[in-house]
């Protein structure tokens, strides 16, 4: 008997030893996918000219456009966009997949194609887009049309990522808050979002890459003013690639910080 379990033990230690050890398999698989990945930017590194880096006109004010913007874009997408998240996550109602359908909708509408919605929704020769213009307000090549415009990019990531995090969060300690005498607003801010910061966090950090990227919606409904995304299009246009490298790094500096920020803090257990 003792014979047979040896003779066993030493073909389950030759036949593992001839199967590549997994965990190497997948730390080379996940190096191969990094390269590929972090290969573009890579390139940017090199593609870039550092003794004649320098921009064209006009870009520092498409940075300030897609900065100021983008912020109160992101600001009016959290202050929106987290009612609903919390709706969708705890209200009770029956056709429940019809609002997940049609808030997938935005999400999924090319945004070439969603432009040209909004265009034609809030055009100046639409019904709505003529009563606003005689109100004074114009939902085309003005900065509200680009604020609308980065709205309708950045909510449906933001609303997806909240009420995923909202989700989260175990009805019984909601439940335990209010018969504790918290009212419904003070278990919100006190339980809710304290278990929920991290998905919270990585929603706004991807609403605000989303509002800062937006390119396609911003070119059809407002050209004017030019954002970061645009001013890379007409420079690429009208001078050529080495007018876009510079653009591109500050696009980089400006939209990818607020992310790792919070990814970090969130991982250190600092949110």
């Amino acid at each position: 008997m003792e014979n047979n379990e040896v003779v066993m033990g030493a073909e389950h230690i030759a036949t593992a030893s001839r199967r590549p050890p997994l965990r190497w398999l997948g730390a080379g698989t996940a190096g191969v996918v990094l390269i590929f990945l972090l290969a573009p930017f890579g390139g940017l590194a090199l593609a870039t000219d550092w003794h004649d880096f320098h921009f064209v006109p006009g870009d520092i004010q498409a940075i300030w456009v897609s900065l100021f913007y983008s912020a109160l874009a992101l600001l009016l997408v959290v202050l929106a966009g987290t009612p609903l998240a919390w709706w969708l996550a705890h209200g009770v109602h029956r056709g429940k997949w019809v609002l997940d359908a049609l808030l997938l909708l935005p999400l999924l509408t090319p945004p070439l194609a969603m432009g040209i919605l909004l265009s034609t929704f809030y055009g100046p020769y639409s019904p709505v887009g003529g009563l606003l213009s005689q109100a004074g307000i114009y939902l085309t090549n003005s900065a509200p049309a680009f604020v609308l415009a980065q709205i309708y990019g950045a909510m449906p990531y933001y609303v997806l990522a909240a009420r995923a995090a909202l989700e989260g969060v175990p009805e019984e300690l909601e439940q335990i808050s209010r018969t504790l005498g918290r009212n419904r607003w003070q278990t919100f801010w006190r339980v809710t979002v304290p278990l929920a910061r991290l998905g919270l966090a990585a929603g706004v950090a991807l609403a605000w890459v989303r509002a800062m990227g937006e390119f396609g919606i911003v070119l059809i409904v407002a050209y004017f003013p030019q954002g970061i995304p645009v001013k890379l299009w007409v420079n690429l246009q009208d001078v050529g690639l080495t007018a876009v490298y510079p653009l591109l790094w500050v696009f980089f500096w400006v939209a990818i910080p607020l992310p790792l920020w919070l990814g970090l803090r969130t991982r250190r257990g600092l949110l």
